[in-house]
């Protein structure tokens, strides 16, 4: 009996070992998406805000301002949305099956229509892994209370 015990232990320990890498392994593919991310709202990389993206995005901002994925891109490609620098702070990563959310604060300047602005808001990112591939589905960004 206690040989049977041991063993189902042993199996259950490898088992949770397995599974925390497996888990590390998307978290790490996640923030790499995220980051990609950063540096095309950065670049104003259309074709790749296109790439990161669900056509079904729902992105909200912290006024509560809603845009789909076209709006979402317009805004960055155009200069509406211009940001000379961001940073994400204090970023968690929870995968879920299919799911990752991402929270973090985004610390940025921007330039929106040639006034320079700092900015510092948090964020829920919602990605969606798609034919092996980490996708933007959903963005919420929220004030921050002091």
């Amino acid at each position: 009996m206690k040989k049977l015990s041991l063993l189902i232990l042993m199996i259950l320990v490898q088992y949770s070992v397995f599974a925390q890498k497996t888990n590390a392994k998307e978290e790490n593919a996640v923030s790499t998406q995220v980051e990609i991310l950063r540096q095309a709202m950065i670049d104003a990389d259309g074709a790749k805000l296109k790439a990161l993206t669900s056509d079904k995005l729902n992105y909200v901002h912290s006024n509560g301002n809603f845009q789909n994925q076209a709006e979402f891109i317009d805004g960055i490609v155009s200069g509406k949305s211009n940001f000379v620098s961001i940073d994400f702070q204090n970023q968690t990563i929870t995968i879920q099956g299919d799911v990752a959310i991402v929270r973090h604060v985004l610390a940025a300047h921007t330039k929106d229509d040639g006034i320079d602005r700092d900015i510092k808001i948090g964020i829920m990112l919602v990605w969606q892994k798609q034919k092996n591939k980490w996708i933007l589905i959903a963005r919420q960004a929220y004030k921050l209370t002091t």
